[in-house]
């Protein structure tokens, strides 16, 4: 535990909180005698994650509409962002689980890993109060928002949509051109045409990001402030 502690930059009063934190509920049925699972330090964690996060995001950007800051939230709490906090922490390799469990990968299985973000962060809370929780959400939550950047506040699309609008003769398309990687990471590229030009070019990791990118290029290229 003491490696995990580290990795943590966390040390427990009550190590017991961090054993259940880990504690999967296969190896809860199996073992029983009384052990429990970290299902209900998954529940608590989840609500102080979503706090922590509200309350940053709410407070660090305060001309944000209701639905846009929706929107980040769940980008920074969805169950992939959480599973690869897990893994820059190695949470896997501390697990408890079911010997089944085990054989069958889950170590390294999504869902698991983010749900054991979530009680180990219960845990720390438990253990350390609101302070303690918020400085180690933040510390995985500020390095994504800084990759995020204001792009997600932004809609190229529109404002180059509303000069080329000036010149009712002119339109505006956006083509797929290409898509690279696996099904769940997938980079797609686009290409925004005005009449049969190319004057724009932008990838992401949505159809809908690429298109603003490549818009974002467009004005860029036209001389227009970002």
């Amino acid at each position: 535990m003491k490696g995990l502690e580290e990795n943590l930059k966390y040390t427990f009063k009550n190590i017991g909180l961090l054993e259940n934190a880990l504690t999967h509920s296969s190896y809860a049925n199996e073992v029983r005698n009384g052990v429990k699972s970290n299902e209900r330090l998954e529940f608590l964690g989840d609500s102080v994650l979503s706090i922590i996060v509200s309350d940053y995001i709410f407070r660090q950007f305060k001309n944000i509409p209701e639905g846009e800051l929706t929107k980040l939230r769940a980008s920074l709490v969805c169950e992939k962002s959480l599973c690869g906090f897990s893994r820059e922490l190695e949470l896997g390799k501390y697990l408890r689980l079911g010997k089944g469990e085990d054989k069958g990968g889950g170590r390294e299985r999504d869902s698991i890993l983010a749900d054991a973000f979530e009680a180990v962060l219960a845990a720390i809370y438990l253990d350390g109060g609101m302070e303690a929780a918020e400085k180690h959400v933040l510390r995985f939550i500020l390095p994504e928002l800084k990759q995020t950047d204001d792009e997600v506040f932004k809609d190229y699309k529109t404002a180059l949509q509303e000069i080329i609008q000036r010149n009712p003769e002119e339109s505006v398309t956006y083509i797929l051109t290409g898509e690279s990687g696996p099904d769940h990471d997938k980079v797609f590229e686009v290409e925004v045409h005005l009449n049969s030009n190319v004057i724009g070019k932008g990838s992401g990791k949505s159809k809908k990001r690429a298109e603003q990118m490549a818009a974002k290029q467009a004005l860029m290229l036209m001389g227009e402030e970002i």
